[in-house]
């Protein structure tokens, strides 16, 4: 059996798979706020939870344990970095978690667990490489390479939302915010689905949800479907980006906006518009497991 656990900023869940994909338990707890001890404490509960359930299944542990984070481990000190539930940067997270759970763990970012997901079996089932967005509150990418997350020396593969807007017109860059990184323009401030929230209300003076944005466009809405327009155009530049750079098998798309229907129409042509080549033909699809893909894939990290 393989645990897989996503860790978020106000959930924990785990999901419990065999070597066939099928999965035998699911639970989630809130995420303790505030506290580190917290936290390590709160994972260990629910892993000596799953394995407890297991048990009178009839499948002992201990079991492979693997964690997807909203951020990494810094392979030169040891600590998590740049994650946004802030309780454990700075902390030897891994390391403490291995100690209470008296194994060893494997731990990846969050976007990294959604591409070894469908690189597996989701969307990019059977291809070498998938490159896989999220595309919700912020925006955040992983490369799956043979099912295997590519993390590079310094886990940056697939920090994709924290470059600069690819070709962006005179507008885009005098209204550029700055990100939470620090930097101004980055893709995550116009892709994600804060980002296109957050454009609506620049141009029209009205804040609106997403899905209130979108529901407007498919109503008719004449600023609604302006804004879709100019979000399509900025994720077809940016994975544009991609293309010219990993050429990838396979683009899936998680996250809140991966569920707006047009993406997946017109998205080709755009990013057509952009690569280096007279036609595009990578195909661009939502993510088979949706919401529960990137725990299914830190369960994935020990391998098929």
């Amino acid at each position: 059996m393989r645990l897989g656990i996503d860790l978020g900023g106000t959930k924990i869940e785990i999901v419990a798979i065999d070597d066939a994909g099928r999965e035998l338990f699911r639970h989630r707890i809130d995420t303790p706020r505030g506290s580190y001890r917290g936290i390590v404490e709160a994972l260990g509960a629910i892993v000596r939870e799953a394995e407890a359930r297991l048990g009178a299944m009839g499948h002992a542990g201990p079991h492979s344990v693997g964690i997807g984070i909203p951020g990494s481990i810094s392979p030169q000190k040891g600590v998590a970095v740049n994650a946004n539930s802030t309780e454990i940067n700075g902390q030897p997270f891994q390391q403490d978690l291995e100690a209470a759970l008296g194994r060893p763990i494997r731990m990846a970012n969050d976007a990294n667990c959604l591409a070894v997901s469908e690189a597996v079996d989701g969307a990019g089932a059977g291809a070498r490489l998938v490159f896989a967005a999220i595309l919700g509150t912020g925006t955040g990418a992983g490369i799956a390479i043979d099912g295997a997350a590519w993390e590079g020396p310094h886990r940056l593969g697939g920090e994709w939302g924290h470059n600069p807007l690819p070709w962006p017109s005179i507008d885009e860059l005098t209204q550029a915010e700055t990100c939470w990184c620090g930097k101004p323009g980055c893709i995550e401030t116009w892709v994600s689905g804060t980002g296109f929230q957050n454009d609506f209300r620049r141009v029209t003076g009205r804040a609106l949800k997403g899905r209130e944005i979108i529901a407007a466009r498919d109503a008719g809405n004449a600023e609604a479907e302006a804004a879709l327009e100019r979000y399509i155009s900025r994720l077809g530049r940016s994975l544009a980006h991609i293309a010219n750079i990993l050429d990838p098998d396979v683009i899936v798309l998680g996250g809140g906006m991966s569920r707006v229907k047009a993406l997946y129409e017109r998205l080709p042509a755009e990013i057509g518009r952009w690569v280096f080549l007279p036609t595009f033909t990578t195909p661009i699809r939502p993510a088979v497991h949706g919401d529960s893909s990137g725990v299914r894939g830190a369960a994935w990290l020990w391998g098929r």
